[in-house]
């Protein structure tokens, strides 16, 4: 335990080294704060939300970890296969975890106590690798259960988990760097995935995945419209648990 939190005190203090360094000149050139949004960042620096903003980041995706519980007992309660619940648990796992580490990170962000701990660096690395693991754990019931029998479908299932792989390597080496290239890794291995589709005989529940996933690219809009828009980080959220509240649905009454 000695070990992991010295390595994350390193880890905070180079990461907070860098920021400072390249965002020297942030206080001469930021404009007026408000209550509701603080002035953008430099590319190269990260966001600070205000006091309100933390608040909602926490309770946006926190008020969402009982119901993700919930609902992936009831997921795995209804599995009538050895398939079926194998499939569901991975999706009902990722679920959860989606939810918690990202309430797990903005607490940190929020509380001056955890801030400048080694902890809030700790849940950032996994508040994105989470989001690689979730994307491939949506996609792992629809492949594995609406394509058993498919050369194509069952492919897609490692190359969606090694995409995820990649992308959580990514985020290991090029932490908050290179940012708009990170979108596009999420929105790969979130839309490529879908040309299975093709080789699916049952397309129920098919529209759901889609409206879905539309919510989900919709909601980047908003991932990256901190200090443009109030609350912008709040509101991706919203669109994350709204995407995920479909996708849900659809598991829940197309593949059990």
């Amino acid at each position: 335990m000695s070990v992991l939190c010295n390595f994350l005190k390193r880890l905070t203090i180079k990461i907070e080294a860098n920021t400072n360094n390249c965002c020297l000149n942030e206080k001469s050139l930021a404009k007026i704060s408000s209550k509701w949004m603080n002035p953008r960042p430099r590319s190269c620096c990260p966001y600070t939300p205000t006091v309100f903003e933390h608040y909602a980041n926490v309770v946006t995706h926190g008020i969402v970890i009982i119901p993700s519980i919930v609902g992936a007992y009831y997921l795995n309660y209804y599995a009538k296969t050895h398939d079926q619940y194998r499939s569901t648990l991975i999706y009902g796992i990722s679920l959860i975890l989606l939810f918690t580490v990202s309430t797990l990170f903005h607490l940190c962000s929020m509380l001056e106590v955890l801030r400048r701990t080694g902890w809030k660096t700790f849940f950032h690395y996994c508040d994105r690798a989470t989001i690689y693991v979730f994307i491939a754990s949506s996609y792992t019931p629809w492949l594995y259960l609406r394509s058993p029998n498919s050369a194509f479908g069952q492919s897609m299932i490692y190359v969606v988990w090694i995409g995820a792989a990649l992308g959580i390597a990514y985020q290991l080496i090029f932490h908050e760097k290179f940012k708009i290239l990170e979108i596009i890794f999420y929105l790969m291995i979130g839309v490529c995935p879908s040309i299975v589709v093709i080789d699916m005989e049952d397309v129920s529940g098919l529209t759901e995945l889609a409206i879905g996933g539309a919510l989900y690219v919709s909601g980047v809009l908003f991932f990256k419209s901190d200090g443009l828009i109030p609350f912008a980080h709040a509101i991706w959220h919203l669109f994350v648990t709204l995407g995920a509240c479909v996708h849900f649905y659809a598991v829940y009454n197309y593949l059990l």
